[in-house]
């Protein structure tokens, strides 16, 4: 399982000047959230998990193994930051799912037979419309 606490202690933070609505007022104030995580050096997770994490979020993380998100949607840099926390927390939850393994099934012999079936009548309804063979 993921230790949150752990996994909140290791994550680091830095307000940037965001883009967007806010006036004269974005000039001026930080707002914008940045999220570093370090995957690599992260003691909330074994090795298992850790090979697990990178084999799936590789196309999000940098050459050192570092995740890095933003989130500038709101105004308030409370608001943002418990946007990415959010966000960083379900693409973890997410990252470690271990999808099922599919066992394949035998095909039923009443579809079979219905395949079959419906084979055979398209080439008797296209045997039909040749002409017919007078001898």
């Amino acid at each position: 399982m993921i230790h949150k606490d752990v996994l909140l202690q290791e994550l680091n933070f830095k307000a940037v000047r965001s883009s967007g609505s806010g006036g004269q007022h974005v000039n001026k104030v930080s707002s914008k959230i940045e999220l570093t995580f370090n995957l690599v050096e992260s003691f909330a997770f074994s090795e298992a998990q850790k090979e697990r994490l990178l084999k799936k979020l590789h196309h999000r993380l940098t050459k050192d193994g570092v995740l890095i998100l933003q989130c500038g949607e709101s105004r308030s840099q409370h608001k943002n930051k418990e946007l990415v926390i959010k966000r960083f927390l379900e693409l973890i939850r997410l990252g470690l799912v271990v999808p099922k393994k599919r066992i394949p099934t035998k095909i039923p012999r009443a579809v079979i037979r219905k395949r079959l079936k419906n084979k055979r009548n398209l080439s008797d309804k296209k045997a039909n419309r040749k002409k017919p063979n007078i001898d």
